[in-house]
């Protein structure tokens, strides 16, 4: 490591030297950073051990460097599941983080889109990287960069200011035009037009100010309609009137097309290296650290001049009238407001939380000194929290004229005004299992608290974000306290506990490769001086060295798909036709390596984000289907699968593939018929899609997992797996459609959609916990599902609704068990009765409902069981058995017995194809005193007449 004063620099591991605003490779160790590609960053400054001064008192930095400000990129992929085909594509970001300076791996170069004059041949070149757009990780949006020079539209000592300091402009796409136009100036007060504040006339082009027209504009035309000033106006309603004809001003006549080649640096490799060498080394002026600050559509442009203003991307501002509704006075009425309407400001809509400002000396005084008696815990005497709501008591009680003393913290729930129950003002005490479950997820995950929050399962994200800041400052207060403590006995300075980022050949590097990967997972050669590990999702756990650097520097795999070879028997050689040697060529000609097509990267190299919600939970959290790359969380499938061989798992759909249990026309019965190119051989439904996850049905069939349970009539034989599904034919009639499929309503509104064209449409899905009254309980299912007791209802709401203030929650979020709020439902709500029945005599009271036929069968069934056996042809198994009365020989002339008939042998009785006989002497036709009797056991009712179709071809 080597430095200078005036340009301080550092040596990297591999050789390399950079110094500030260089572009380098940034990643921890391979186990910290779970196989993702490195980032990309721009060094801002060095920076020395933690707890020591930045600048000494000469104000020279002091040394040694042990630590690096970086500005990151990000990649597309990073921020949007958006498919980038260009790997040396970037986003540029305005954030900014501290790192350790041995996570630097080497150099790279990134340039802006417009100071690159053959981005062909730039793309060439190894390390070589270019942006055209920034995105904001706090609204979570892209902007246009641009060149500050090439902003226009602008006052000159403003238009030198902004140049002066920054290299780019920040701003929205539909913005760059106005400031790249020439200087707009108004054409009644000849000053310059700000594109907030200004039109355009559709007719003369020229602009005016909103204020400086007659009469002033409030706002501008809405999208898609023009405005006209005064003279144009009236020149219209002269030509109308006249009935004279405009005549189109003629366009710019077009250049003829030639055939000539297109210049250089429009696509072909430039040769001169010299000049793609001075681009690489060209000054980009920075300021405070910065190349470029928002000027887009909520600036105002004299901020600029000021040093101190942020250069952060901003939102619309949610005051003013667009946001907020104000009463309009009644014309005449001496009160502005109508009866019984609160105004707005005052004490019935606002919560005040103190009045200590109003107090006199004396009275604030009487509560400091009363304040230091409510607790004696010092650390939460120093708490937020705690004196924010010591602060209120001592202001309602101040209000109603009570004394100071009255006042104390007993009580730790609260009743605010806008909440129907109360909350405590403080967070309760996390448990040790709490604690270590943070801990740990924050070592593996980071800063990522939604995922903190989804592995704890016990805290709300804001209780997360709460102790996530307190423990941050614990871990700074301890170390700052072990500097101190050191300082004052005169020893040195403790270094900071190693980084676990160890060199980049001990973690990444595989010395030899293991006999089941002794080929690269990406490109299949088994030749490579160098082995990589492999990110997960791969053939092998390995990557040759070209695959190797090619994803840890651009995030890119050109992975070669796998086929599995078919099995060939011994007998296979005789099935050759006659005059074929059996150990001959193939006639067909072998594909090189050249005429095999590239395949994009697999789905498990980049985030394993579920698309049930769209999440990215921990790695042991999520299925991933090793054929068709379908994932999502094993809560929300029906998977019953081990995690630990998550990998081998594989989805229903490829499961019934192989197996060919079920049907192989995978269209949902409860969605619209759909219109697919028979020609076409497309995945279908599509991996990347929730819609993907079908369960079958009880008549080999198929149905969208969505679909079955959130259509309250669908039952599960096993909800645990979402399968089989049951009682399609009892959905209602008007709920079908004359295109299929049946629909659902918004909890809402009135509006009606089939389930999957809501998902496919955005709309919002969850369950809601809704209270049950005392008095309905025992006819109820009431559950707890984390906080809540009550009944929990599925609903789907429009993407347009607001969101209310009804607890809902999402598909895949967890309970503390570990269940997720679909599994919690199915388990409850959609499981069929199984006790003494089966699945057919189920659907034949199902179908019995639907037909409701009149003629009934003139004997009752009786429900099977091991006793009954029929005796016409003897079986045990049916859906049910038939008694009858008849004579038998053995018994005398006078006396009766009971024999069984089975269903299939009664049928053919009804249809007179056998007769009854015992022991070989025909019963005959039943006579009126034989008639059966219903000795239905369980409360099975008869079949009426459903025997005649469903449970005859059954048999």
């Amino acid at each position: 490591m080597s430095s200078s004063p005036a340009t301080p620099s550092v040596v990297l591991r591999n050789g390399e030297t950079v110094k500030v605003n260089d572009h380098v490779y940034c990643s921890p160790s391979w186990s910290v950073r779970d196989g993702t590609p490195y980032s990309i960053a721009r060094i801002m400054e060095f920076l020395p051990p933690q707890g020591t001064p930045t600048f000494d008192a000469s104000g020279k930095r002091n040394e040694p460097f042990t630590r690096v400000r970086l500005a990151w990129y990000y990649r597309p992929g990073d921020v949007s599941d958006r498919p980038v085909a260009d790997s040396r594509l970037l986003l540029a970001a305005i954030y900014s983080e501290v790192c350790d300076l041995n996570q630097l791996r080497a150099k790279c170069y990134v340039m802006h889109r417009d100071k690159i004059s053959d981005l062909a041949g730039w793309k060439k070149r190894p390390d070589r990287f270019y942006f055209t757009r920034l995105f904001d990780p706090w609204i979570r949006k892209e902007f246009e960069v641009i060149q500050a020079i090439s902003v226009r539209n602008l006052p000159e000592h403003i238009r030198e200011v902004l140049i002066s300091r920054y290299e780019y402009v920040v701003a929205e796409k539909e913005i760059v035009p106005d400031l790249t136009d020439e200087l707009r100036t108004c054409a009644t007060c000849e000053k310059w037009c700000p594109p907030p504040e200004s039109v355009q006339c559709d007719r003369c082009k020229m602009f005016f100010h909103m204020s400086c027209v007659s009469p002033p504009l409030l706002s501008k035309p809405s999208r898609g309609y023009g405005w006209t000033c005064a003279p144009c106006s009236r020149q219209h309603e002269e030509e109308v009137e006249g009935h004279e004809v405009r005549h189109i001003t003629p366009a710019a006549p077009k250049p003829p097309k030639s055939n000539a080649p297109a210049p250089r640096g429009r696509g072909r490799p430039r040769k001169d290296r010299v000049l793609a060498e001075k681009e690489e080394n060209v000054e980009i002026r920075h300021f405070k650290m910065w190349p470029f600050r928002y000027f887009g559509q909520y600036t105002v442009a004299e901020d600029t001049l000021d040093p101190d203003d942020f250069i952060f991307p901003r939102a619309a501002t949610r005051v003013g009238q667009k946001y907020q509704v104000s009463v309009l006075p009644i014309a005449g009425a001496e009160n502005p407001y109508p009866p019984g309407t609160e105004e707005r400001g005052g004490d019935d809509t606002i919560e005040v939380l103190s009045h200590v400002n109003q107090m006199s000396p004396d009275e604030v005084a009487a509560m400091e000194a009363h304040k230091s008696t409510l607790t004696r815990n010092e650390i939460l005497k120093c708490n937020v929290d705690f004196l924010t709501e010591a602060i209120r008591r001592f202001t309602n009680a101040w209000l109603r004229n009570r004394d100071f003393a009255t006042v104390n913290m007993a009580t730790v729930m609260r009743t605010e005004k806008w909440k129907k129950d109360p909350t405590p003002y403080i967070d309760t005490e996390w448990t040790r299992a709490e604690k270590a479950a943070f801990e740990n997820t924050i070592l593996t995950h980071g800063a990522e608290l939604r995922l903190v929050r989804d592995e704890v399962g016990t805290r709300s994200i804001a209780e997360v974000v709460r102790y996530y800041a307190h423990w941050k400052n614990e871990k700074l207060g301890e170390e700052n306290k072990r500097i101190k403590e050191a300082r004052a006995s005169g020893r040195e300075v403790p270094d900071r506990p190693p980084s676990r980022a160890g060199s980049e050949d001990d973690s990444s590097i595989v010395t030899e490769p293991s006999k089941g990967n002794n080929s690269c997972g990406a490109c299949r050669t088994r030749e490579s001086e160098v082995w990589w590990k492999a990110p997960k999702g791969l053939v092998t756990n390995v990557l040759c060295d070209n695959c190797g650097i090619s994803w840890r520097k651009y995030a890119d795999l050109n992975v070669r798909p796998f086929r599995e070879e078919p099995v060939t028997t011994k007998g296979k050689g005789a099935d050759k036709r006659e005059g074929t040697p059996l150990n001959g060529p193939s006639a067909k000609r072998t594909k090189t390596s050249a005429s095999v097509r590239s395949t994009p990267p697999p789905a498990a190299t980049g985030p394993q984000r579920c698309l049930a919600c769209h999440r990215v939970p921990p790695a042991n959290k999520i299925l991933r289907c090793r054929n068709c790359q379908f994932r999502a969380h094993a809560g929300v499938i029906g998977a019953t699968a081990d995690l630990v061989n998550a990998d081998n798992w594989l989805c229903d759909l490829c499961q019934n593939e192989k197996t060919q249990e079920f049907s192989v026309n995978y269209d949902c019965l409860l969605c619209p018929r759909s219109r697919r190119d028979p020609k076409k051989k497309q995945l279908y439904p599509p991996a990347d899609s929730y819609l993907r996850s079908c369960k079958p049905t009880e008549g080999q069939a198929w149905v969208h997992s969505l679909c079955s349970v959130f259509i309250p009539e669908i039952q599960y034989s096993d909800a645990s797996r979402l399968r089989l599904v049951e009682g399609i034919s009892t959905i209602p009639l008007y709920r079908w459609m004359n295109n299929g499929g049946a629909v659902v309503r918004c909890s809402d509104c009135p509006a009606e959609y089939h389930v999957s064209c809501a998902w496919k449409a955005g709309h919002k899905f969850g369950f809601e916990m809704q209270p049950v009254k005392s008095n309905r309980r025992d006819s109820t299912t009431v559950i707890d599902f984390r906080e809540y007791n009550g009944c929990m209802v599925p609903v789907v709401t429009c993407k347009g609704h607001p969101a209310h203030r009804r607890e809902t929650y999402d598909m895949c979020d967890a309970n503390d068990t570990g269940e997720t709020a679909l599994q919690v439902y199915c388990k409850n709500y959609k499981q069929a009765p199984l006790a003494n029945t089966h699945g057919l005599l189920r659907k034949a009271r199902r179908l019995d409902q639907v037909i409701n036929t009149e003629d009934s069968v003139d004997s009752e069934s009786t429900l099977a069981s091991g006793d009954m056996s029929c005796w016409n042809c003897g079986t045990e198994y049916s859906p049910c058995f038939y008694s009858f009365t008849v004579k038998e020989v053995v018994l005398g002339p006078d006396e009766f017995g009971e024999a069984w008939e089975c269903h299939a042998c009664h049928m053919k009785q009804l249809r007179g194809e056998v007769s009854r006989s015992v022991n070989g002497d025909a019963a005959g036709p039943a006579e009126p005193h034989a008639a059966t009797t219903a000795q239905m056991s369980n409360g099975v009712n008869g079949l009426n007449g459903l025997s005649h179709a469903g449970i005859a071809a059954a048999s």
